[in-house]
C-alpha cells in the first residue's frame, strides 16, 4: 500500500470509527432511577399478612417497589384460591398496568380473568404456581413464571428425603400436603409422593386443611394424631412453607426426639433455620419466595417500559441442610430466602 492510499485508509477508517460512536451514544440508553415510576401494579403475596413464606415474597415486592418506582397494591389471600380469584377480579377492576398473581387457583378458574387482563391492556405474570396453559397463550405479550417447577421440585425432595432417611419396601412415610388443590401446586405433592413410592415404601397422605393452610398452629391435633395412629413412621414431608416452619412445634407436641424421625420440606424460614439447628428438620428445599416477588414486579416493568417477553425463572437450586444451614440462616433471618 502507497503512502496515499496508506492515508486515506486510516482517513476513512476513523470516520467510520466517529460515525459508529456518534450513533453508538445517539442511541444508548442512560441509566435512569426509578425508571418504572407511574406504572401501577397490583401484587399477591399468597398467604396472609405477616406469614412466613409470602412475607419473604412482600419483602421481594417492596424491594422492587423501591428500587424500581412503581405503585403497587398488595393483596393478601390466606392461600385461599376462591379468595385469590374474587381479588384478582378486584384488581382488574381497578385498571392497574400489571398484575403479579400467584397461580393457586388453576388455568381453568383463572385463564378467563387473565384474558379479560390481557384484552384490557394488563400485563399479567405469575410467581411461586405456574399456569402453563395462559403463559404459553400470552408468553409474548409478557406473562412469565418466578418459581419452582413444582412436580420436578416435589419430585427431586422426595427422592432426596428417601435417600437420606434410609427408606426401604414396607417402611411408613407421611405426606401432608396440598395434593387436592390440582393444577401445578398440587403436582409437587404429587411429586413428593411418586418419589418415596419408588422406594417401596408406604405412603401415609394428609391433605392440608385450609384452617392448617392459613395457620400452621391449627395443624398441631392433626399432627399428633397421624403419628399416634400410626407408629414407626421414618420420614415425614411437609409441602407447604409454614407447616415446614412448624416442625419444632409438631415434633415436641408428638414427643419426638431430634432425629428420632426424618423431616424434609419446602422453603426457609428463622424458624426452620433453628428446626434444623436443632436437630428436628433435616433436609429442605429452598425455593427462594424474595425473588418470587422481587422478578415478577421486574417483569412487568420491561414489558410495559420496552416490550420485554414473560421471563421464566427456577428459584428452586439447592437443598438445605445441617451441613449449610449456618450460610442460609442470616439470610433467613433477614426474610429475604
Amino acid at each position: 500500500m502507497g503512502k496515499t492510499q496508506k492515508r486515506n485508509f486510516l482517513v476513512t477508517a476513523a470516520a467510520i470509527a466517529l460515525i459508529c460512536g456518534a450513533v453508538s451514544s445517539a442511541y444508548a440508553l442512560d441509566p435512569t432511577p426509578k425508571w418504572c415510576s407511574g406504572v401501577k401494579i397490583a401484587a399477591f403475596p399468597g398467604g396472609p399478612q405477616g406469614g412466613v413464606f409470602a412475607n419473604n415474597v412482600y419483602n421481594g415486592y417492596r424491594q422492587a417497589e423501591l428500587d424500581l418506582g412503581p405503585s403497587v397494591t398488595y393483596y393478601f389471600s390466606n392461600w385461599d384460591p376462591n379468595l385469590m380469584i374474587t381479588q384478582l377480579q378486584q384488581a382488574i377492576a381497578t385498571k392497574v398496568d400489571g398484575i403479579a398473581f400467584m397461580g393457586h387457583p388453576g388455568d381453568a378458574a383463572t385463564d378467563p380473568q387473565i384474558d379479560k387482563a390481557f384484552a384490557q391492556g394488563i400485563i399479567f405474570t405469575t410467581a411461586n404456581t405456574a399456569l402453563p396453559d395462559a403463559q404459553a397463550k400470552y408468553g409474548p405479550q409478557g406473562m412469565g413464571y418466578v418459581g419452582a417447577p413444582n412436580h420436578l421440585a416435589g419430585l427431586a425432595l422426595g427422592a432426596e428425603a428417601a435417600k437420606r432417611a434410609g427408606l426401604k419396601a414396607g417402611d411408613l412415610a407421611f405426606v401432608w400436603g396440598l395434593k387436592g388443590q390440582g393444577g401445578d401446586r398440587g403436582s409437587r405433592t404429587v411429586g413428593v409422593i411418586e418419589s418415596i413410592e419408588k422406594t417401596g415404601a408406604k405412603v401415609i397422605y394428609q391433605e392440608i386443611d385450609k384452617a392448617t393452610d392459613a395457620d400452621p398452629n391449627a395443624g398441631t391435633p392433626i399432627f399428633v394424631g397421624v403419628m399416634k395412629a400410626n407408629p414407626g413412621i421414618k420420614l415425614v414431608v411437609t409441602d407447604h412453607g409454614a407447616l415446614t416452619a412448624n416442625v419444632g412445634v409438631f415434633a415436641r407436641a408428638a414427643s419426638l426426639k431430634p432425629g428420632e424421625v426424618f423431616f424434609a420440606g419446602f422453603d426457609m424460614s428463622p424458624a426452620t433455620a433453628k428446626a434444623v439447628k436443632e436437630g428436628y428438620q433435616e433436609l429442605v428445599i429452598d425455593q427462594q419466595p424474595y425473588l418470587q416477588g422481587y422478578l415478577p414486579i421486574l417483569n412487568i416493568c420491561l414489558t410495559k417500559k420496552f416490550g420485554f417477553s414473560g421471563l421464566d425463572i427456577n428459584t428452586a437450586g439447592a437443598f438445605v441442610d445441617p451441613k449449610n444451614v449456618d450460610a442460609i440462616a442470616p439470610l433467613a433471618a433477614q426474610e429475604i430466602r
